[in-house]
């Protein structure tokens, strides 16, 4: 008897919740449907009649330019969304505006058309505006650069890159399979805030990315194999990060990452490769470079190499540049926390590789600690198996601490020496040596080896411009809106809900952060790990500004409250002889590679050194700060976050009545109360500023 309670209870619970799921289904899909009706944002492509423009399998640019156009032309629409499965096959360049995304279905195929006969450097897709476009998403489908029908032209040479823009920014090419092409995959110049990522990228003419004088570019968890140069290069660009991408070759092409400097005109100081597998790449794993006349080595350094895996790298016998790490011409380059197992000729060197890239000068350090390197294997071209090979020792430095290293088959040093490295344990070198899993510490390595995967469905139903829409398609289209947006919001990680209509988002990363410091008036100070306000006992003012990326939100959101968080590290277990009133003010603009304590930009000095600002009245220098908070000077640093209410300032730069320039820290009285925070450069991310806002 219990047990048939139990089970018409069940019963009940289900019908419940099904009927419940019909409803919200009844009602998501009618107020769906009333708004794509008055507020539709995605134009539809297909080949079977059902789209708002339909292709035919020949010249087929043709209407999805049109689309795209539509789409530029028409701000209520955002979207140009290729139908699959089909394959859309063209004779021209794809050209897409600003504000626009140009999606598809994994089933959508881009294809060039056979003997197309293009010029050099006329891309498959590029900008509408030949000056530049901003905000440009690019998702989804599939690029065939059909390689073997275009047989006429040399690879690397220009030929049909993929998708190549110029004087772009805010750029985001995801979730494609990008194949079999002459040339680059993504190629960026004078470009900023690039992301590639989660793309399956196979044998291309060039480097799958390709960034030149470009600034804040991300690649992650991407699968590449190399045909021809490398799977990942930047060229005289800064703010880089590389992480979670499998990079290999099938003997062809050049290294998995390339990292290329040329003269003094770019600096490149904040570049980090992390968490990535390269394994039998046909040379190098990493190569880095810099060179040319008037070389500054001051403007070449500081590049982090951490926690990547190395598996064979420099296969090709014949390559001098083989093996792990490749490197000349960067100051102070850390690598730590990497394996490197069976790489070819060495598994880290200084080497020159031919005579055009060479650094001049001398006092080029590199700091190598805490690896592991076993097994490395002597090649013909690249040397006799060494783990740390230093052919520029006349130049270039070593500093080895704590590797573990073991069966390198030319011995552990060539021209390098360490007193605290140490031999692998047998049990180890032998795991390592059967490679039972490449993909160890790596959870993403298995998941991308499927391809790339999308969050967007095919539509089934779709409307010829000018045609009305049936009840039925109505409800298809609405229910296909649904189910997209549902997606988009479920895959927004930087966002969750606080209640039914407010949101908080969490923004640790910072555009630049800035030091302005008295006594150092011409110098730029970027990659400090920390924050300094106030005035030490010995002299020199200190402030700082610092820039948050706000554009995830728009004028519609309504800021309730932004609160701006600084963990307070120094000075420990010491007092101070006055209190630090912190104050946050807005900044006039200024550019985050050239700020000094004199100048805001080159040749651009501030109308009060030190910095220019407005208080929350508007006035220039004026001394009614956006936010406060007094630090004792009897307290002591306490291992936590301290919070200032920027929430006005924020709703400012939010709702458009100022552009956003960030908030530039001082202290009110500036004498005898030096303090400091972690800066957004520090190790530990969870002692980095913050902002967190929450909105309607």
């Amino acid at each position: 008897m219990n047990e048939k309670k139990r089970l018409y209870k069940w019963g009940n619970r289900k019908k419940i919740l099904i009927f419940s799921i019909i409803f919200i289904f009844i009602i998501a899909s009618i107020t769906l449907i009333l708004s794509a009706m008055q507020s539709g944002t995605i134009i539809y492509v297909a080949t079977n009649g059902s789209g708002d423009f339909n292709c035919d399998g020949s010249n087929d640019q043709v209407e999805i330019n049109k689309a795209l156009a539509y789409v530029a032309e028409n701000p209520k629409f955002t979207t140009v969304h290729l139908e699959g499965p089909n394959t859309y096959v063209i004779s021209d360049s794809i050209f897409i505006g600003s504000n626009t995304v140009l999606e598809g279905d994994t089933t959508a195929v881009i294809k060039l058309e056979d003997k197309a006969g293009w010029p050099v450097e006329k891309p498959i897709i590029t900008q509408m505006d030949s000056v530049g476009n901003h905000d440009i998403i690019i998702r989804g489908f599939e690029i065939d650069g059909n390689h073997d029908k275009n047989d006429e032209r040399n690879r690397g040479k220009g030929y049909y890159n993929l998708i190549h823009f110029l004087n772009c920014e805010n750029i985001q090419v995801h979730d494609l399979y990008m194949h079999d092409s002459h040339g680059d995959g993504l190629k960026v110049v004078k470009g900023s805030n690039i992301q590639f990522y989660n793309n399956r990228v196979y044998k291309l003419g060039h480097d799958s990315l390709y960034t030149i004088y470009s600034s804040n570019v991300e690649a992650w968890n991407n699968k590449i194999t190399c045909r021809t140069n490398s799977g990942l290069r930047i060229y005289n660009t800064n703010h880089v990060k590389f992480y979670n991408n499998i990079i290999n070759s099938e003997g062809e092409g050049g290294a998995g990452i390339e990292i290329q400097k040329i003269g003094p005109s770019t600096i490149m100081d904040d570049i980090e490769i992390c968490n990535n597998l390269l394994y039998e790449t046909n040379a190098a794993g990493i190569w880095i470079t810099g060179y040319g006349s008037r070389y500054s080595k001051e403007s070449a350094k500081d590049i982090y190499i951490h926690h990547n895996k190395f598996y064979k790298t420099g296969i090709n016998p014949s390559a001098d540049w083989a093996g792990g790490i490749v490197l000349n011409g960067f100051q102070n380059t850390l690598i730590e926390n990497n394996k490197f197992d069976g790489c070819y000729g060495a598994a880290i060197s200084h080497k020159q590789v031919t005579d055009e890239f060479s650094a001049p000068d001398s006092g080029y350090t590199t700091i190598v600690k805490n690896n592991i390197i076993i097994n490395t294997q002597s090649s013909p071209a690249a040397g006799g198996g060494y783990a740390v090979y230093n052919m520029l020792k006349n130049t270039h430095s070593f500093i080895l601490k704590n590797n573990c290293l073991s069966n390198n088959a030319g011995g552990n040093y060539m021209y390098a020496s360490s007193t605290s490295d140490v031999e692998a344990d047998p049990e180890l070198v032998g795991k390592m040596s059967k490679n039972e899993s490449l993909g160890e510490d790596f959870p993403w390595s298995e998941a991308m080896s499927a391809g790339p995967q999308t969050p967007y469905e095919r539509n089934e139903s779709g409307i010829q411009m000018g045609q009305e829409e049936g009840f039925g398609s109505s409800l298809k289209r609405a229910f296909s809106e649904f189910l997209r947006s549902l997606k988009r919001l479920l895959s927004s990680l930087s966002i969750q809900s606080d209640g039914a209509e407010n949101f908080k988002t969490y923004l640790p990363l910072t555009v630049s952060d800035n030091g302005l410091k008295e006594e150092t008036p011409n110098k730029t100070f970027r990659e400090r790990e920390y924050i300094d306000v106030g005035k030490r006992s010995d002299g020199g003012v200190y402030r700082d500004v610092i820039l948050f990326e706000l554009s995830s939100l728009n004028q519609t959101n309504q800021i309730k409250e932004a609160s701006f968080s600084l963990f307070w590290y120094y000075p420990e277990n010491q007092i101070r002889p006055k209190d630090t009133v912190l104050e946050v003010y807005r900044p006039e603009k200024w550019c985050e590679e050239h700020i000094t304590w004199e100048e805001m930009e080159v040749d651009t000095p501030w109308k009060n050194v030190g910095g220019d600002w407005y208080d929350k009245n508007g006035i220039l220098q004026g001394s009614s700060p956006y936010a406060t908070i007094t630090i004792s000077g009897d307290d002591t640093p306490d291992n936590r976050y301290y919070e200032l209410n920027v929430t006005e300032l924020v709703q400012e730069y939010v709702g458009g009545k100022y552009e956003n320039t960030g908030f530039l820290i001082k202290a009110r009285e500036e004498d005898n109360n030096y303090i400091a925070f972690y800066s957004s450069n520090w190790q530990n991310k969870n002692q980095r500023p913050k902002l967190t806002i929450e909105y309607n």
